[in-house]
């Protein structure tokens, strides 16, 4: 642990840029079989070893021809188990499912999405059962610890036997819940129906595309017809809050510009992001009475939401209000923090306006196309003046000018849209304005010494170099970018401390203001 030259020695060597990453050698010759070796484990597990390309080969063509001969019995049993059980422990032959559509349910019991999930699973499930549709779901427990099995009416797979990673893999799981539907004759009909469970309960069975395809014909009407009242107004609660806790009812909101606004205190991007949309409120409100933001919070308590809202502006939904869950799935939060623009009529102008804010500001306003369009055009003018590439410090390849949907940069880590400094083989982005700040800060370390000797180390020199993110031994400050460092002790400053307490270094120049170290 303390021999950090040798650490980025192999760093450099195997070109890492992210953890976790896995090198897989061979041992008789040092010769490396892969630089992939999380997707390797991740994909085929221990089936992988010893790893060689004509193993890695032949596990693809028997996944391959898996797919292409797939049934709910190659899905389900093993050599060692043709069944699977209920929640009584009693045993179920797999080939009573055979011509059934099957739900295949990933879950774990410690995570907090299956546990809201379950019960609209197990009411779709018991509504069927009364209809006498032949449908069945197994459950594909993926807990690190056998959990006890709730007395649910469906099925599943043993506890840590080994086709519960295997079809983890199989099926490339990336989200919890995760519900794959297997058709009656044992083909995979949809990858992940839990969104559809959770909007449409079931009316979205049998999953088929003709049923989808009927689903998304209704919520785009569903979308056409919406309101402000249909988003917020639920029963009796027809109303937000606002700083001193009083009513104000929605009724006052509508014909405005609103913000639905999803973050929370513990999310440290939300703490990022929030000065930026203060700013842009203040500045829209002075031209514009018409807007506001509502505050829809993810707090774990009273106390953090109270003391997250005494910090903005605006209004909020009270916390842990049940007409959060509604607007989490109409608008598809998948994170926060999220910026939902809703027009004066009530319906959806962008649900991407956090974009928008970080990257325009105010200017934004009102979040349609057409004025994204003019903030394009003028931003069209702007980029004839940019260099087309750049090659920075920050990044060990050419980062070219790009137009980008969305990003998050690689500096500054806020979201960002239009134009992207962008590596395409590691998708590194940059905004501009951080891609021209890093070329300044570059200019100026050809200022600095390669080298130099420091007061609070005086066992090495230190080198100048350029580390991804770090906290300085001087200061105790976070830092990125330049350091100057010492990798046999793992020791850094920030290039202000290291120059202030340069022995001999006193002429030296000072580090600009560009070099963010300090912010990051």
């Amino acid at each position: 642990i303390g021999d950090s030259a040798a650490r980025t020695r192999l760093d450099e060597l195997f070109e890492v840029t992210g953890i976790p990453h896995l090198v897989l050698l061979d041992g008789a010759t040092g010769k490396v079989l892969t630089a992939e070796g999380v997707g390797v484990i991740r994909d085929h597990g221990s089936e992988a070893y010893p790893f060689t390309p004509e193993r890695l080969e032949k596990l693809k063509e028997e996944e391959a021809a898996a797919k292409r001969n797939q049934s709910l019995r190659s899905l389900l049993t093993s050599a060692s188990r043709d069944y699977v059980m209920r929640s009584n422990g009693d045993k179920v032959s797999v080939s009573e499912m055979e011509g059934k559509t099957v739900g295949l349910y990933f879950c774990s019991s410690n995570f907090g999405a299956c546990a809201d999930f379950t019960p609209l699973l197990k009411k779709m499930y018991e509504e069927l059962q009364k209809r006498k549709e032949k449908f069945e779901v197994v459950v594909v427990p993926l807990d690190d610890e056998e959990a006890p099995f709730e007395q649910v009416p469906w099925l599943t797979l043993p506890f840590k036997d080994k086709m519960n990673e295997k079809l983890a893999r199989y099926f490339d799981l990336r989200t919890l819940p995760t519900l794959v539907i297997i058709a009656p004759d044992g083909k995979t009909l949809l990858s992940n129906a839990a969104q559809l469970v959770e909007d449409h309960g079931i009316e979205a069975y049998p999953f088929t595309p003709e049923k989808i395809a009927q689903l998304e014909e209704m919520e785009r009407a569903k979308a056409e017809a919406q309101t402000l009242e249909s988003l917020l107004v639920s029963g009796e609660l027809d109303y937000v809050i606002g700083k001193d806790g009083t009513k104000v009812p929605v009724s006052e909101l509508v014909g405005k510009n609103i913000l639905l606004y999803f973050s929370a205190h513990w999310c440290p991007p939300c703490r990022a992001f929030l000065p930026k949309l203060i700013e842009a409120y203040h500045e829209i409100k002075a031209k514009d009475s018409a807007f506001e933001v509502v505050f829809i919070s993810s707090d774990e308590d009273q106390s953090s939401f109270d003391d997250f809202f005494a910090t903005m502006p605006w209004l909020a939904l009270p916390f842990g209000d049940d007409r959060k869950k509604s607007l989490n799935r109409t608008f598809k939060i998948c994170g926060i923090p999220s910026l939902v623009a809703i027009g004066p009529s009530g319906r959806t102008v962008t649900k991407d306006a956090r974009a928008l804010v970080a990257e325009y500001g105010s200017a934004a306003y009102p979040f349609t196309e057409e004025r994204l369009k003019e903030l394009e055009a003028a931003m069209e003018e702007t980029v004839k003046g940019w260099p087309e590439k750049m090659n920075l410090m920050v990044h060990e390849h050419e980062l070219v000018l790009t137009r980008r949907k969305s990003y998050g940069c690689a500096v500054c880590h806020e979201h960002g849209c239009a134009w992207s400094f962008y590596c395409e083989d590691c998708d590194f982005d940059l905004h501009p304005k951080c891609a021209f700040v890093e070329a300044e800060t570059d200019q100026t370390a050809k200022g600095w010494p390669e080298k130099l000797k420091h007061e609070l180390h005086e066992a090495h020199e230190l080198v100048r170099s350029r580390r991804r993110s770090y906290f300085c031994d001087g200061c105790e400050g976070p830092g990125q970018g330049w350091s100057f460092y010492c990798p046999e002790c793992d020791f850094d400053l920030h290039p202000k401390c290291a120059l202030e307490g340069a022995m001999g270094a006193g002429s030296q120049e000072e580090p600009k203001e560009a070099d963010d170290d300090d912010d990051d």
